[in-house]
């Protein structure tokens, strides 16, 4: 297994995981539709690992486009990044959420069944999971209702590539479940680049940082948590994107469909990823309390034991590692990457 589609290659965590690829030895060929992220990301790849991957700017959605991307290379796995990712836009635009997320991977597993090409990684949510009856969230907890459309995507594709693997025995796939990805690449020269105002907390306060916003809006103060802001396992894009090198050896052995958390196993609340971020950088970070998103649950963190025992992989840096990473990364590129 050497050749790798990965899909949504130039995003946050989808180019974190084509530099791991490529420092393990493995060929990615990244399709991505940027609109989400910029074409320079391959530049900084490129200028971190001293290759340049074969690059098409195509939507998964487009089938003709992507078909030509399976024929000119011969593709032995696929990691399946590409979709659509902030929780509270997908409660205000469901239809979008639905028509890309489902409609993208369906035509990648149609193209793989194509062109015979048997294992998948999926890029999953820890928020299939729903409302948790109790914590930490292991695999075997029952995948409900999500509480969001974005979630409920996760859960449907989930469920075509179980579906899939059932009709097809030389199919296989892994499901791996994130819980929140935080940090940037050490060098500063990759990181979480949002559109706009970002939803996700960690660009956020770094913008707050470097005063490219006034301040955090912390949404709820009035969750049964410790400190009544929301607790989540956050973990370093770095350590994830390993996730994924560990979990496409697994695929090589595979049978059927397995299902992985990737996380650090620690819960942390909004209030104390500010402080973890004051103590790493030295820089204040004022913050206001806003009303509760729509579709946010109080705690989500995970057990990882499983993902230690199988992939033989965890979690090793830390939130305040990934505080100076994310904060270094916003110094460098305050406009985002250009």
């Amino acid at each position: 297994m050497k050749r790798i589609l990965v899909t949504g290659g130039l995003g946050f965590i989808g180019s974190e995981t084509t530099i791991e690829l490529i420092k393990n030895g493995y060929e990615p060929v990244v399709v991505d539709n940027l609109f989400n992220s910029k074409s320079a990301v391959l530049d900084r790849i490129e200028e971190l690992t001293k290759v340049r991957p074969a690059f098409y700017q195509v939507d998964c959605c487009d089938e003709k486009a992507l078909e030509k991307v399976f024929g000119e290379n011969e593709i032995d796995a696929v990691i399946h990044f590409a979709g659509y990712k902030a929780v509270a836009e997908s409660v205000e635009k469901p239809l979008e959420y639905y028509r890309n997320n489902l409609l993208s991977s369906i035509v990648v597993l149609r193209l793989m069944k194509r062109h015979d090409v048997h294992g998948i990684i999926f890029s999953s949510s820890a928020t299939v999971y729903g409302v948790p009856s109790r914590l930490p969230l292991v695999e075997t907890d029952p995948v409900q209702e999500a509480t969001n459309p974005y979630g409920e995507t996760k859960i449907m594709i989930e469920r075509i590539i179980e579906d899939e693997a059932k009709a097809d025995p030389d199919f296989k796939g892994i499901l791996l479940r994130y819980f929140n990805p935080i940090g940037a690449h050490p060098s500063g020269l990759l990181g979480e680049d949002p559109n706009g105002i970002p939803n996700n907390l960690m660009p956020y306060v770094s913008q707050v940082a470097i005063g490219r916003l006034n301040h955090l809006n912390v949404n709820g103060d009035d969750y049964p948590t410790p400190d009544g802001t929301g607790v989540r396992d956050y973990i370093h894009v770095v350590d994830l994107a390993r996730g994924h090198v560990a979990a496409l050896k697994r695929l090589e052995t595979l049978k059927g469909v397995d299902v992985y958390n990737l996380g650090t196993g620690r819960g942390t609340s909004v209030l104390e990823v500010v402080k973890a971020f004051e103590k790493a950088t030295g820089v204040k970070i004022p913050y206001v309390i806003a009303p509760r998103r729509p579709g946010d649950v109080a705690s989500n963190y995970a057990d990882c034991s499983k993902a230690e025992r199988e992939l033989h992989w965890r979690a090793v840096l830390t939130v305040e590692d990934a505080c100076r990473d994310a904060y270094n990364f916003q110094k460098m590129n305050p406009e985002g990457i250009k």
